[in-house]
């Protein structure tokens, strides 16, 4: 499966690390959040609204909730919104979509 998405903080900040500078800046959230995803080894991708992420359903929720916990140490709440592609038995999905489009389109030129 793929599941994209974001996460938020908001609110006033709990216990964000020291030496993050502003610790309600959701540029060092977001990336506390990457950092857990791309530390998980799973295939993942991070565009400027989303961060992608492959692999089974347990192993991608996990790694979802710890991004999501990693968030909330900036703020009192946390924004979550997820999409899902659950499609069993296929596997290097997160490049394989994005190939068949880019053929699609060079064939209809």
């Amino acid at each position: 499966m793929i599941i994209a998405f974001s996460v938020a903080p908001s609110g006033t900040p709990t216990d964000a690390p020291a030496g993050t500078g502003d610790a309600a800046s959701v540029h060092n959230a977001v990336a506390a959040a990457v950092k857990v995803v791309r530390d998980s080894g799973l295939p993942n991708h991070t565009g400027s609204m989303f961060t992608e992420i492959e692999g089974e359903w347990d192993e991608v929720m996990d790694v979802v909730k710890r991004a999501t916990e990693a968030v909330g140490r900036y703020g009192s709440r946390v924004s979550l919104v997820l999409k899902a592609d659950i499609r069993p038995g296929f596997t290097g999905e997160l490049t394989g979509k994005v190939e068949r489009l880019e053929t699609a389109l060079d064939a209809n030129g």
